[in-house]
């Protein structure tokens, strides 16, 4: 990992853009941009994607993490350093930001299971933007739009083309909804993450089943994925492996699994924010294809994942498995064996997981034509 010279307390440099609402303390939370010490760090997720896990962490490393104590009601009326770091936030491209810090910042680099790698933090004296901020007109339109509540609002940001990432910054610096207040960012990725899956299933339902088996695969930084779409009603179930020396596992596989059926999920899934970050990533491609489907997806992090980089890599990891050119098969056997090839974990341990594949399946009305 590159280190970082000393640093002064005052840095310049363009903002992703990206910015940060703290959790510790709440409804008093630690919000700011975040700035790259050197360097041009404007990449979205499907470029980070591409990277190394060791590329990631060192070039994160840079980013200065800036931060002054804000209540998230300040949201509605917000303060000087508030009120830019909220249009940093509405920008869709990199914003030049000068950051002046009562002192230098200091630590070393942060990792979380939710968010970016960031380095060092600094609390926030003075807060300049030197560029204009690039701000679409819909975004401009949905923050203008106090009457709208937030689900709506999230989901005509997704159906006019901003990425979940932008979205995701908006909320979290309390841009949207009626009643506006700031989310910390680990928990304004996964709402993003949820309910625009949620806005994409209603169309899903309403379209007509694949009817054959169809197998992708795919990988990105060391999170493998088999997904297997089979006839049947909409339903969606993720079975997790974390093998030895991956970054949670230790010396053990561990093995999870969540689901859901046509009417939604109830209550927050056991495996957290990853299991919503897949399931946008399956419903963005169901809705692309115009079909629905019983979706198996299994997920094996492999010891090539040694950091914790955040939930967009499992997002990225599905789009990117979904997005190669699939294998089809007559029987849900014949793509399990296929499946068999490629996850290192024996099929017997992980099967056992599944509920949509674990044993013989309910007959349903469809198979009597």
């Amino acid at each position: 990992m590159a280190e970082l010279l000393p640093l002064g307390t005052q840095i310049a440099g363009d903002s992703p853009p990206d910015v940060f609402v703290g959790r510790h303390g709440y409804p008093h939370v630690s919000a700011g941009p975040l700035v790259p010490a050197k360097g041009d760090l404007s990449f979205n997720s499907a470029d980070w994607a591409r990277m190394d896990v060791g590329d990631i962490v060192s070039l994160r490393s840079s980013m200065v993490r800036s931060g002054t104590s804000i209540d998230v009601k300040d949201a509605r009326n917000p303060g000087t350093i508030l009120g830019k770091a909220q249009e940093i936030a509405m920008s869709s491209a990199p914003v030049g930001t000068e950051v002046t810090f009562l002192k230098p910042p200091r630590g070393q680099v942060r990792f979380d299971g939710y968010l970016m790698p960031s380095g060092p933090t600094g609390s926030v004296k003075k807060l300049d933007i030197t560029t204009n901020p690039s701000i679409p007109r819909k975004v401009d339109a949905v923050v203008d739009d106090s009457d709208m509540k937030a689900t709506l609002a999230v989901g005509e940001l997704y159906d006019s083309g901003v990425d979940v990432d932008g979205i995701s910054r908006l909320l979290s610096l309390g841009l949207l909804g009626k009643k506006r207040k700031m989310v910390p960012t680990r928990w304004s990725i996964t709402a993003t993450d949820d309910t625009t899956g949620k806005s994409l299933i209603p169309h899903v339902l309403d379209m007509p089943s694949v009817n054959e088996y169809i197998l992708f695969s795919g990988e990105r930084l060391g999170n493998h994925f088999e997904i297997l779409l089979m006839p049947g009603v909409y339903s969606y179930e993720l079975v997790e492996i974390w093998l030895p020396r991956s970054i949670w596992s230790g010396e053990e596989t561990w093995i999870g699994a969540d689901r859901e059926g046509p009417g939604g999920k109830k209550g927050y899934s056991n495996l957290s924010g990853g299991y919503y970050a897949a399931r946008l990533a399956l419903l963005e491609h169901l809705t692309f294809i115009r079909r629905q489907a019983s979706a198996l997806l299994v997920r094996e992090i492999s010891e090539k994942y040694w950091a914790p980089l955040g939930v967009w890599v499992v997002r990225e990891a599905a789009r990117a498995a979904l997005a190669n050119s699939p294998q089809k098969f007559e029987s849900r056997e014949e793509a399990l064996a296929e499946m068999r090839t490629r996850i290192r974990t024996p099929i017997c341990e992980w099967r056992a997981q599944s509920e949509l594949v674990g044993g013989s399946r309910q007959t349903t009305l469809a198979s009597f034509f």
